[in-house]
């Protein structure tokens, strides 16, 4: 009995938990590979295959347990779903946005200017006439803020959001409104104690 507890209970949530840490040091991994911190990532990616490489020794030691099988798939699922989540609060790097707005341009302006949001406009010409276009750099944890604005003073605005990488520091140092909660901070404290 005990062997049978330990076969099909224990042994299976062990293999989804290191399975949904796995999966989620793998996307935590690629943000960080993405926004070019090769030393974290590469530190995060050691501890993502050895936690791998344990899970999947102990699913090949018994080939004939599908609980094990089982654990193995939902383990990977929840580790994507948690993944996300990690990401969505890390809410690293920053947006372009083009926003083109036919009869509001200048409210909008005056209000994303209120709110200390850096934002630059330029004049063109759409199918229905002209239009003014506002390109708007913010981070991504101030993304919602300023897309919930645009919407309120602009309904009929039409905006792109693009990923960016680098910013020029002078905007970056502007664009530090919002939470204080910095992420990079976080990698900076880490790394002087390195």
């Amino acid at each position: 009995m005990e062997f049978e507890v330990t076969n099909h209970i224990v042994l299976p949530i062990l293999i989804f938990l290191s399975r949904v840490v796995d999966v989620s040091l793998g996307t935590v991994r690629i943000i960080l590979v993405s926004k070019s911190f090769k030393i974290y990532a590469a530190i995060l990616g050691f501890f993502e295959v050895l936690i791998w490489i344990v899970a999947i020794g102990q699913l090949m030691g018994d080939v004939t347990n599908a609980t094990t099988y089982l654990a193995y798939a939902l383990g990977f699922s929840v580790g994507t779903f948690v993944g996300m989540m990690i990401e969505e609060k890390m809410a690293m790097g920053n947006l372009l946005l083009q926003v083109i707005s036919r009869n509001h341009k200048q409210e909008l302006l005056n209000v994303l200017r209120e709110n200390k949001v850096k934002a630059y406009d330029i004049e063109a010409s759409g199918v229905d006439g002209k239009v003014g276009i506002i390109y708007i750099i913010v981070t991504r944890k101030n993304y919602k803020h300023v897309a919930s604005t645009i919407t309120k003073h602009d309904p009929k605005a039409f905006f792109a959001v693009e990923d960016i990488s680098i910013v020029q520091d002078e905007l970056h140092n502007v664009l530090e409104s919002g939470p204080k909660y910095n992420f990079y901070k976080l990698f900076s404290r880490f790394k002087k104690k390195v």
